[in-house]
């Protein structure tokens, strides 16, 4: 062997061997699941026409049999049995941006892009038209929401804020709490709260523009809290005092566009997904293991 291949075994063997041992690393999965649940693998339920654009989704005392939705566009609040496209509906509202709702025992809240909250009883829920009905518009701080929770046992409400003034300079997103009288029919502010993002922010699991939340709900077992962004395609998992404890990006060959998130009693897990030219719209359901 001549020197000159001598020198080139030297020293190409470190670097053989450096690719073996890269080559045996257990390689990360892309996209993770919260501990329970495998978001990769949901059974689907495609909506009809009428619910392309659905976006909030909740049911009533966590019971899955009927699913209660609206969709950004149409004041309707929609009803189906669950894997029945066959839906009813109704009017609430005449046209709008809709982006969410919340069942707090019996009442439905629904809430608008712009903070407008609006409150009837759950019992029209079956009315074609919906009479008795309360809206609050100045209820919020000035910005844009799409994420709302109720609490049946403290009868509080949860608002965050998706795009408001001062979350982006501060790294944070803001919320406010709300209490429901009942006796009153009225939404008593509670308090507010600020979750911060900065390590998410520079670790790049979300934009440096913020989280973006675009549904929001609770473990209601750990109280943990699930909060989901279909700008940034993550579902965030927090404490129930709001410290980032997981994020877990989504697929984007499963979630098209997701906008609304809830528990069933079961403990089972269920996202909407906005449709669009090419796909139906969708609510997955991902079993509790």
């Amino acid at each position: 062997m001549t020197g000159f291949f001598k020198q080139l075994m030297i020293f190409s063997l470190p670097l053989v061997l450096l690719t073996a041992v890269s080559g045996c690393k257990p390689k990360k999965p892309a996209f993770t699941s919260p501990a329970g649940y495998d978001l990769n693998n949901p059974e689907k339920f495609n909506m009809p026409e009428s619910l392309l654009e659905i976006s909030g989704i909740a049911f009533y005392k966590d019971k899955s049999d009927t699913v209660y939705s609206i969709q950004d566009e149409d004041g309707r609040l929609f009803r189906q049995s669950w894997m029945n496209k066959k839906q009813k509906h109704a009017v609430f509202g005449s046209k709008g941006d809709y982006e969410d709702l919340a069942i707090l025992n019996e009442t439905i809240i629904v809430l608008e892009s712009d903070g407008t909250l609006y409150v009837f009883p759950f019992a029209e829920a079956v009315q074609e038209e919906i009479s008795d009905i309360k809206i609050y518009k100045d209820l919020l701080p000035k910005g844009e929401y799409e994420s709302i929770y109720a609490n049946n046992q403290t009868n509080q409400v949860y608002l965050l804020c998706k795009n408001c003034k001062g979350d982006k300079k501060d790294k944070a997103m803001s919320g406010s709490i709300f209490t429901y009288n009942t006796a009153k029919k009225e939404l008593i502010p509670s308090g507010d709260f600020s979750m911060d993002l900065s390590e998410m922010i520079e670790k790049e699991e979300i934009l440096k523009t913020g989280l973006k939340a675009s549904a929001l709900t609770r473990d209601p077992h750990s109280g943990e809290w699930y909060i989901l962004s279909s700008v940034n395609k993550v579902l965030v998992v927090a404490t129930p005092d709001w410290k980032v404890k997981s994020v877990h990006r989504l697929n984007s060959s499963v979630f098209n566009q997701p906008e609304g998130l809830a528990f069933d009693n079961q403990m089972n897990l269920y996202i909407s997904n906005e449709g669009d030219e090419l796909s139906a719209g969708n609510i997955l359901k991902f079993k509790h293991k």
